[in-house]
């Protein structure tokens, strides 16, 4: 009779049905919904198996949608060295990476499925706030760190959508340099200066 129940652990196999059942799961449940015991489920293993394999959630949904770089691991290098200069710092390595991977950017493809697929747009959301915005805001020590948040996030965005989705020439020929210089300081503006809000 054959056996049934979890998969034992080790391998490449194993490491795949997780990828698998990752990804099953965060199509069907978005990224909040998914949680590494249903993961863990699906893929007939431990749950303890998915965290030796990948360790978070975070890490295991960087590799199941085959993102070029981990921001739990590159955002806390960029902060660390604090927020004078963080705008700048932001944009450079959004430039750096996205640059360098051309057409075969799978951030590109994920974005791009958002605009037009709800659910895949509910999990890029659930995931951004959680491990790349949420990241920022903790560090913010200035009034409304939510809004500025969602104002760097708007910035990132229309650069994203400018340079890289619609390549609009003027953007696409501008130098690294030239949009560190322009755009950096607007960040830097959301994370640490007066905003000149109006009295709520």
């Amino acid at each position: 009779m054959a056996r049934t129940g979890r998969r034992p652990g080790g391998g490449s196999g194993t490491q795949q049905a997780i990828l698998d059942a990752a990804r099953a799961a965060f199509t069907e449940s978005g990224y909040d919904g998914a949680t590494i015991r249903a993961i863990a489920g699906k893929a007939g293993v431990d749950p303890a198996l998915v965290h030796h394999y990948f360790g978070t959630k975070e890490h295991l949904f960087v590799a199941t949608m085959e993102l070029p770089f981990d921001p739990t691991e590159v955002l806390p290098g960029l902060i660390a060295p604090g927020l004078d200069g963080l705008g700048e710092r932001l944009v450079r390595m959004l430039l750096s990476i996205w640059d360098n991977m051309g057409d075969q950017n799978p951030f590109a493809a994920l974005l791009r499925s958002a605009m037009t697929h709800e659910r895949a747009a509910v999990m890029f959301r659930e995931f951004a706030s959680t491990a790349i915005f949420g990241t920022v805001m903790k560090a913010i020590d200035a009034d409304r760190p939510e809004l500025r948040t969602g104002m760097v996030a708007s910035q990132v965005a229309g650069l994203v959508m400018t340079r890289y989705l619609l390549k609009l020439p003027a953007m696409v020929e501008a130098t690294p340099d030239e949009i560190v210089a322009g755009i950096g300081p607007t960040i830097q503006r959301y994370l640490t200066e007066p905003l000149g809000l109006p009295p709520r």
